[in-house]
């Protein structure tokens, strides 16, 4: 059943309305549609199609915290405050080729020099997208544009699908990650587009609580393209919990942040925490890396212990860069177990604290 919301319409009222009636989709007609927060029922798509607009609000009160009975508060620059969210549901979508909009811009000054990035503001900015313990969930073909904070924040969920969308946000914005996947199982990103300030693709496994292990797997990435001023992807973060099984393929990242980071510094250690990060088995293949940084980081500051790095796979990978490849353990941790295959670069990597490297068909042209 399709319920079909005219411009100046009630977004929220259509989705309740759809859930209430065993699900639905609800159409949005061509136009720019004005929202404060909307959150997501079970069995519902919000489909957004091409010349349908949702724009977002410019000021933090246009937004609501992001709840749930479960949810115990945690997040990332101290705002709770979230565009479209859903928790506990199963069976829901965003689909459709038009845009969903987050004003990103009006939260900033962003009267600084070109090429700079914006200062943080003090008040609270959305994320665009929040969606915790939630299983079965599409989003296909739609623009999120201009996210004041993350962009995607999937936490805990199950079977996630992703598939054609674009992600354009201000690159001289910080925090506009665009996909974080946390603590989620089973998730496909295909044949998408990435351009922010910050990182564009991120696997973590944040604990809500000392009890809490948060496992992050069976990730799939292929078909991208990633343009990123921080980082294309990221992996991990050293108080994070467990993150295997995963892969990165057919990728083109770009921009002038690094390549591929696996990076573990103090400054990102949780409060009692030395570190508890488990990274294991994540392939990347058939990838070309151009870099103004560093192309593939993997990094260990002294003073973190972390339960396990390795088992990391670089196969088929071309780069062009403005700094070497890095492998840097600590003394407390040594990286053990990674391989790179058919790997050509400009410079020759720089590796301490490492063992079980192998590397085949390893060319640098500046070596």
């Amino acid at each position: 059943m399709d319920i079909v919301v005219p411009v100046g319409g009630l977004i929220q009222g259509a989705i309740d309305a759809a859930h209430q009636k065993g699900g639905g989709r609800v159409v949005l007609e061509p136009g720019v549609h004005r929202s404060g927060s909307i959150v997501m029922r079970s069995f519902v798509e919000l489909h957004v199609p091409a010349g349908a607009k949702i724009q977002g609000g410019s000021k933090p009160e246009d937004y609501h915290d992001f709840e749930a009975p479960d949810y115990p508060g945690h997040a990332p620059e101290k705002s709770r405050k979230c565009f479209i969210s859903a928790a506990h549901a199963e069976n829901i979508a965003i689909t459709g080729t038009g845009e969903i909009n987050g004003a990103g811009r009006d939260f900033y000054d962003t009267n600084v020099p070109e090429g700079a990035f914006f200062v943080k503001p003090p008040h609270p900015r959305p994320r665009m997208i929040q969606f915790f313990n939630c299983r079965n969930v599409r989003f296909e073909g739609t623009s999120f544009v201009d996210s004041p904070g993350w962009t995607f924040w999937l936490i805990g969920c199950n079977d996630v699908f992703v598939h054609r969308v674009r992600v354009h946000g201000c690159q001289q914005m910080i925090n506009n990650d665009g996909i974080d996947i946390d603590g989620c199982r089973r998730v496909t990103i295909s044949d998408s587009f990435f351009r922010t300030g910050d990182d564009c693709l991120i696997l973590r496994a944040i604990p809500q609580s000392p009890d809490h292990k948060p496992i992050c797997e069976e990730v799939v990435v292929t078909n991208c393209v990633l343009d990123s001023w921080c980082q294309g992807i990221r992996v991990g973060c050293p108080s994070d919990d467990t993150i295997r099984n995963c892969t990165f393929s057919n990728l083109v990242i770009s921009g002038r942040g690094n390549g591929i980071n696996v990076d573990n510094p103090k400054r990102y250690l949780m409060p009692n925490c030395n570190g508890r990060l488990d990274l294991n088995n994540i392939l990347f293949s058939n990838i070309v890396i151009e870099s103004k940084n560093t192309p593939i980081r993997i990094f260990v500051e002294e003073g973190v212990k972390l339960r396990h790095l390795g088992g990391l796979t670089f196969s088929h990978i071309r780069i062009k860069a403005q700094k070497p490849c890095l492998v840097q353990g600590s003394s407390e941790t040594c990286i053990d177990g990674l391989r790179f295959t058919d790997v050509q670069c400009d410079h020759q990597f720089e590796i301490s604290n490492a063992k079980s490297i192998i590397m085949q068909q390893v060319g640098a042209d500046n070596a």
